[in-house]
């Protein structure tokens, strides 16, 4: 038997360092060729570090949340035969990791003190209280199997990396028979239990952005009202029309248009602002980001050249970027070089936000939910479908009154959307 030391490796872009996220194996876990071992975040994306080797995990090179160099020993294999590493050389100068789980997939667990989980269950018990407002982790797939089968996924205790919750853990979950009355009662018994999550991987990058974002740039917001009834209807119309040949529109795709109409009159928003340099760089090219909720946190992939697209290739993009990202396989370059932001929370977009923006972009159009209000139009009150667009510049780039006028034309064309199509 021989070992097989696996280095960090060169990531690539000059990059020296990377976090180490996630661990998907353990001490002793036996493993195949092109398995993923671990997660490893750069500065613009998560990456699968996969194993060359079949073998036995021997030893691990460091923790989640850990920043490690390139080159730095990342994890010990037992191998058949002679491996990479001279027997003089052992042992390896390597952190052992305990056996157990690491600590990132601790911190999901949540004990409440009148009521221990169940010894029998996944992970100790498949139940967990989480906090109402916490979002926990599980691929779309188990998402909408936790719905069909009417189970609050706050609720259950996850086995995966991170503490995700897997199809079993939905099984084990219903096993254990908890009943809704069981789950009403428990929610009044007495909590003194605390958790301590570190903020590592995306979490810790997101943080760092926002921060930065909100430090460096003067942010200002504008709220503007559109009334969204004519666009609604002509998507409507078209996907009927070409839904199934082409496939359907969300309302995305039209908005991506406006943007790219409007910017043609105000290409000082479509910029990136380098202020150490303190140089403006104005794009002719429309790189619109387009802002995803991932399990693992917000991520920005790029529709690029939305300007060269028409609403169908961009609606198929938006898609397709936003499946990778949602799935944690988006590409580095597919997370980089916007020129500007749109962000959507869908039907849960409230009635105002203040968006923060992406640097070094200056601008970010932020997307409210539709609702159907009772409005006043040549005297007399009607139904329309209306939608706050909630938007912030960078003031030290953006002056008021263009930003203004910006959301203004956008405004026009989505309230004439033939005008989006007029050249």
């Amino acid at each position: 038997m021989g070992t097989h030391v696996i280095k960090m490796p060169d990531i690539g872009e000059g990059i020296a360092e990377v976090e180490l996220s996630v661990w998907h194996v353990k001490v002793g876990d036996m493993v195949v060729e092109d398995q993923v071992l671990a997660d490893v975040m750069t500065d613009k994306a998560m990456v699968d570090i996969p194993s060359p080797v079949h073998g036995k995990v021997i030893a691990l090179g460091g923790q989640p949340g850990e920043v490690m160099a390139v080159g730095s020993v990342l994890i010990s294999i037992e191998v058949e035969g002679a491996g990479n590493v001279k027997e003089s050389a052992q042992p390896a100068p390597v952190k052992q990791a305990p056996v157990e789980a690491p600590k990132v997939e601790a911190v999901v667990e949540s004990k409440p003190v009148a009521a221990p989980a169940p010894k029998a269950a996944v992970c100790q018990g498949p139940m967990v209280a989480r906090a109402a407002d916490e979002r926990p982790l599980a691929s779309p797939a188990v998402r909408k199997h936790a719905l069909d089968l009417g189970i609050q996924l706050r609720l259950v205790r996850g086995s995966g990396p991170a503490g995700r919750v897997l199809h079993e853990d939905l099984d084990a979950y219903l096993a254990q028979g908890q009943s809704n009355a069981s789950t009403v009662s428990s929610a009044y018994i007495q909590r003194t239990d605390e958790q301590q999550i570190p903020v590592i991987g995306m979490r810790r990058k997101i943080a760092q952005r926002m921060q930065d974002a909100t430090q460096r740039a003067a942010h200002f917001s504008y709220v503007e009202e559109i009334d969204v009834t004519a666009v609604e209807e002509l998507r409507a119309h078209l996907n009927e029309k070409h839904g199934a040949t082409r496939g359907k529109l969300t309302l995305l795709p039209f908005l991506v248009r406006a943007l790219v109409v409007a910017l043609r009159d105000f290409p000082q928003i479509n910029a990136r602002y380098d202020d150490e340099a303190q140089v403006i760089t104005r794009l002719g090219a429309v790189h619109v980001g387009i802002a995803t909720q991932a399990d693992i946190g917000l991520m920005v992939p790029v529709v690029r050249h939305a300007e060269a697209r028409s609403l169908w290739d961009n609606a198929a993009e938006i898609s397709r970027l936003a499946t990778a990202a949602r799935n944690g396989k988006a590409s580095r370059d597919e997370l980089s070089g916007s020129s500007i932001t749109l962000t959507s929370l869908g039907a849960l977009g409230g009635i105002v936000s203040t968006p923060v923006l992406n640097l070094p972009e200056v601008a970010i159009v932020g997307v409210n939910k539709i609702v159907e209000r009772p409005m006043v139009i040549k005297g007399q009150i009607v139904i329309r479908k209306m939608m706050n667009l909630s938007s912030s510049f960078d003031h030290r780039v953006v002056d008021g009154m263009d930003a203004a006028l910006f959301i203004q034309a956008i405004r026009g064309l989505l309230e004439q959307p033939a005008t989006l199509f007029v050249e």
